[in-house]
């Protein structure tokens, strides 16, 4: 990649998004090229055709997408589907037609079956039933990235498609409907410090195990496999991760030390735990020369000061 390419950055205000702009800029790189949603809504197939039209970028990361947690992939299961399925063919679509040199697609460790064999490697993809909470998005996940191998079959592309584990960082979502557990649980604990409560509530049994890794080491993945690697290298699409894993009680312990919260931590049973583990096999990306450098510990103070610094604009 040259410093002046032409670099088209899907969903760039996102947590994963924003983290590969800052690190392409801080690369040294001159051509990113970014809208915001009010300005290309990525589910206008006319608008998004337009758009490659006009602009021609070089390289496309598709980082754009309906995201949330439990509460919100159970609401709202028809929205998280359709509109990232929009999106992913638009952008897709029109990246072959205008003819992008490569384009990264982001999925998700969700696309996993929720009871695959730990850690968990490229081949189990579709080897038994999803998760029932966050079933609609992961198809549309596993749509992306067949879709992008299509491509690559049929046409010859060089469309790399990337499964992150569960991220967190910077720019995160607070929301607290719509959150995912780690800045949900940094809003919780920030909230019952200030107001001086007894006690932190987090939903299910504290049991479940997940892998967290910062945006920023994700980003620099992304821009390691553009610059380095292609998709017959790659396969079908590879793992990014850490490779280790903690309890949601061990998390929630964790977070409360971070924040200064001095009170207890109360685990409702009743609200349903998700899949028990989600741990990748990050031996793939490993052995091609990249690793996560940033410990949870010291990415969960990085989004903590990012939050008291940003709150009034996140929340």
């Amino acid at each position: 990649m040259k410093k002046n390419d032409k670099i088209y950055i899907a969903g760039h205000r996102g947590l994963v998004g924003s983290a590969i702009k800052r690190e392409f800029e801080e690369q040294g790189f001159s051509g990113i090229l970014v809208k915001t949603h009010r300005e290309l809504d990525l589910t206008d197939s006319a608008a998004v055709a337009e758009f490659f039209e006009k602009e021609k970028p070089q390289y496309v990361i598709l980082a754009a997408a309906k995201v949330g947690g439990i509460l919100g992939n159970n609401t709202y299961p028809v929205e998280f589907f359709t509109e990232n399925m929009k999106i992913q063919l638009n952008v897709i679509e029109n990246s072959f037609k205008n003819n992008v040199k490569k384009l990264l697609f982001l999925g998700s460790s969700c696309i996993y079956p929720k009871n695959a064999s730990q850690p968990m490697k490229e081949e189990y993809l579709l080897s038994s039933k999803l998760e029932k909470t966050n079933e609609m998005y992961a198809l549309a996940k596993i749509s992306g990235l067949k879709l992008c191998a299509a491509y690559n079959r049929e046409y010859g592309t060089d469309y790399i498609s990337v499964m992150p584990c569960n991220l967190y960082g910077l720019n995160d979502n607070y929301d607290l409907k719509n959150a995912h557990v780690l800045p949900m649980l940094v809003r919780r604990f920030h909230e019952a410090k200030v107001n001086n409560l007894a006690e932190v509530v987090v939903w299910g049994t504290g049991m479940p195990k997940r892998e967290f890794m910062y945006a920023g080491d994700l980003a620099k993945a992304v821009v390691f496999l553009l610059e380095n690697k292609s998709a017959s290298e790659i396969g079908e699409f590879i793992n990014i991760g850490t490779g280790e894993e903690i309890t949601i009680f061990e998390l929630a312990e964790l977070i409360k030390e971070v924040i200064g919260f001095k009170g207890k931590i109360v685990f409702d049973t009743s609200k349903p735990d998700g899949t028990m583990r989600k741990l990748m096999d990050v031996s793939r990306i490993n052995n091609l020369g990249w690793h996560a450098q940033t410990s949870l510990k010291d990415g969960i103070k990085l989004v903590y000061e990012d939050f008291l610094n940003n709150r009034n604009i996140r929340l």
